[in-house]
């Protein structure tokens, strides 16, 4: 059994960032309770426990502490940004080579919520707080985007963009830690994103897209959305598989996308003209 802490961060009299109408601990309280209501349901040899499940005051000793007695295999510690910049990081602690498990894991969980955010990637850090410092197994600490940025915080007020970023955690320690899925859990890790399309679109005869290791992120969407950036429900990262190949499993609605089948994602639709790279065969 793989025991998974959950650290939603601030919580109380401690409100943490604040910007456009919303409190960082209110953000990560409700990330926090997805993952582990997503660990729960969804998978059969993990248990969750968390620092807080309310809007309660936690000190930082109390919550390493928790952790450490309890004896957890891993901890996140999740949080939300602000200060002037805007996107996603995630840091591990600072004592820690770029080769150590733990950053080997940061890696895995970093491609996955950059894969769900939709959001700027900041990047992989370091630093030493408190709960990765003062914490016996495996942490990491993420930043879930900028507060005070007007488009992030867009997004934090909605409830699918908390749903894909938990799931974003959740398969980061799926992949990790090798979970099993139960009959509960749906059939991709991203079940909205592979909703059937409302008409069928036209037979593709075979082809294969081929993404170039060129590029570094390739946006997907909905198969009934307009393949504008704003609709994105995620990206897939040529770069750092060398390349990736993908059958076509039917033409989209609009000129050069492609309806594809993914792993993660499930069925998407793909922008493909060959301006972008893009190879059809």
């Amino acid at each position: 059994m793989v025991k998974i802490f959950i650290d939603p961060g601030h919580g109380g009299s401690d409100s943490g960032a604040a910007g456009y109408g919303i409190l960082e601990k209110n953000v990560t309280l409700q990330i926090g309770l997805r993952i582990r209501d997503i660990l729960e349901r969804e998978y059969s040899n993990v248990s969750v426990r968390m620092s807080r499940t309310g809007d309660t005051t936690v000190s930082l000793n109390q919550r390493s502490n928790a952790a450490n007695s309890w004896g957890a295999d891993f901890l996140y510690s999740v949080h939300v940004n602000a200060g002037g910049g805007v996107g996603y990081e995630d840091y591990i602690y600072s004592g820690l080579s770029s080769s150590s498990r733990t950053a080997q894991m940061q890696r895995t969980i970093h491609s996955e919520i950059i894969a769900r955010n939709n959001m700027n990637d900041r990047g992989m850090k370091k630093a030493d707080f408190h709960m990765l410092r003062e914490t016996n197994m495996d942490a990491v600490l993420t930043e879930n985007g900028f507060i005070d940025n007007a488009g992030d915080a867009a997004k934090m007020k909605d409830p699918a963009w908390i749903e894909q970023v938990a799931r974003g955690h959740v398969v980061g320690l799926e992949r990790i830690y090798n979970l099993t899925r139960n009959g509960n859990a749906p059939a991709t890790s991203t079940p909205a994103a592979a909703t059937a399309p409302a008409t069928a679109p036209a037979p593709s005869s075979g082809r294969t897209i081929y993404l170039p290791a060129s590029a570094d992120s390739w946006r997907i969407y909905r198969v009934n959305d307009a393949p504008v950036r704003a609709n994105a429900i995620g990206q897939l990262r040529p770069a750092k598989f060398g390349g990736l190949s993908y059958r076509i499993v039917a033409n989209g609605n609009e000129p050069y996308t492609y309806i594809i089948d993914t792993a993660d994602f499930g069925r998407v639709k793909i922008y493909g003209h060959s301006s972008t790279g893009a190879v059809i065969r």
